[in-house]
């Protein structure tokens, strides 16, 4: 059996990921048939199932899930030893993957000192608004919010996660909040991937479930700490990302009381690409800057 061709199994990897053909045909622009066609010879190569195909859905077997896994392998190293021939023969590219709001309060101000120095290291960074709880397997360097408890890879953690509830100066002005109970009198403000997280703070203050007359969503946490800042509601936002707002003014916090989840901003590399100097070098610039130390 000849081993089939690396496109189709592009497509089948992005396909796995994003659960959708359709997905998968924006992400590589072409048609979703075209996908569906190669997944379906790619399958027929195999003589083996890799979907379960529903009118509304679209599944992994247990088949593709394996192969899925071991995909991102063979993809990952592709991509590192093709990255370490450039490093060789070319300019050195790190790829860099971090959350959204991580990289517009902390990351991006600081950039420009990593890039006065290191003007020869070519940079890709990729945020997504999905809680990213793993290393990227097409990233040499993430961000990862999580516990620490991750194989094959080199976590260095840098700062806990922790989130305090904080709103508009305007909005506090103009409010009659005293106590923790009183903050339901105000829409308060939630993360989609964090629906419980005003919960936790009630449970750890000692106060009951706060039910407020107005519950509004976001999808991400740049989102939440904008509508807070301009007088939406009241959020729980993320306090080591948000200390600049809190400097400036922006944001208020109302009580001192912060939520901890167990959970830290970690710097993740597999132990191949964190021997290669650009991105040894970049790795170095990261821990000084965002370490609990710095």
């Amino acid at each position: 059996m000849r081993t089939p061709s690396l496109r189709f199994l592009k497509t089948f990897q992005i396909a796995a990921k994003r659960g959708s053909f359709k997905a998968a045909a924006d992400e590589l622009c072409v048609t979703a048939s075209a996908i569906s066609h190669q997944i379906k010879v790619l399958e027929d190569e195999l003589g083996l199932a890799l979907f379960e195909r529903g009118p509304r859905s679209l599944a992994l077997t247990e088949a593709g899930a394996h192969y899925l896994e071991h995909i991102d392998s063979v993809f990952s190293r592709l991509e590192s030893v093709t990255e370490q021939l450039r490093v060789r023969f070319s300019r050195a590219v790190v790829r860099l993957q971090v959350p959204p709001f991580f990289a517009s309060e902390l990351l991006l101000p600081r950039l420009a000192s990593f890039s006065a120095v290191h003007g020869d290291i070519d940079i890709q960074i990729a945020t997504d608004i999905t809680p990213n709880e793993n290393h990227a397997s097409d990233s040499d360097v993430s961000i990862v919010v999580g516990t620490g408890d991750w194989n094959d890879v080199q976590a260095t953690r840098l700062f806990p996660q922790t989130y305090v509830p904080a709103c508009s100066p305007e909005l506090l002005r103009h409010s009659s909040i005293r106590t923790m109970s009183d903050l339901a009198q105000e829409p308060l403000i939630a993360h989609n991937h964090r629906p419980d997280l005003w919960d936790r703070w009630a449970a750890m203050t000692g106060i009951d479930p706060l039910r407020p007359k107005q519950l509004i969503r976001f999808d991400t946490m740049s989102a939440v700490v904008h509508a807070a800042e301009q007088g939406v509601g009241i959020a729980l936002v993320s306090s080591p990302l948000a200390a600049s707002r809190f400097s400036a003014g922006s944001l208020t916090k109302l009580f001192d009381a912060e939520l901890a989840t167990g959970e830290s901003y970690y710097l993740v590399a597999r132990p191949d690409d964190a021997d290669r100097p650009a991105v040894r070098l970049l790795i170095g610039w990261m821990l000084q800057q965002f370490g609990t130390a710095a």
